[in-house]
């Protein structure tokens, strides 16, 4: 009998997001038990409620054997940029996982520089595979916890609400309030100074 192979589906968060860091989530499944995660309603996070993406999680994490999350921090994001970090954040989380894959499953269309084993790019995976669907989900939810714990820290921005990204509201709230430790500077500085200069036309 032929061993299974091994495979590891990853994705990231928050990529386009003005505040927090971005974060990634690997699964690690072997190749003839993916269909359990079609079977139990996995697909795109974006096209989930979010309390059935709450519920998920939990599923997810009983039918996989092996999973991890990371992030790369608003630090990183700054020195690095946004692609480099996200990159970052992917590598961690499957450098993470409990055993080696025999193969790589990547939401995007970039390689991960830092991964060891074989891999395969995947334009709009969550979309696709099962297994980059599955990491969406844990990246999103573990990252929308994140964003309601510290909207407790930095009240006025209402990032529980927003998540980080870059509402009107938000925006607003910059502009009032200024950035914070979390924010992203160039990020926000750009997206900023865009929003004015559509206003002066």
């Amino acid at each position: 009998m032929t061993a299974d192979v091994w495979l590891a589906g990853v994705d990231e968060v928050g990529r386009g997001a003005l505040f927090g860091p971005v974060v990634a989530a690997a699964v690690l499944m072997p190749a003839s038990a993916i269909e359990g995660l079609r079977a139990i309603g996995v697909k795109d996070s974006k096209q989930l409620s979010p309390r059935r993406r709450q519920q998920l999680v939990t599923e997810i994490k009983a039918l996989v054997p092996g999973w991890h999350i990371s992030f790369a921090s608003v630090p990183e994001i700054e020195r690095f940029n946004i692609r480099q970090a996200s990159l970052l954040a992917m590598a961690r989380a499957l450098q993470g996982l409990p055993q080696a894959p025999d193969h790589c499953w990547i939401d995007g269309q970039d390689q991960i520089p830092l991964c060891p084993w074989p891999q395969t790019p995947l334009v709009r995976g969550d979309q696709q595979s099962p297994l980059i669907a599955a990491a969406s989900i844990l990246a999103k939810v573990w990252r929308d916890d994140l964003m309601i714990r510290v909207d407790q820290r930095f009240p006025g921005y209402a990032l529980a609400a927003n998540k980080g990204y870059g509402t009107i509201a938000h925006r607003q709230a910059i502009q009032d309030q200024g950035l914070t430790p979390l924010h992203r500077r160039h990020f926000c500085r750009r997206i900023l100074i865009a929003g004015a200069d559509a206003a002066r036309e």
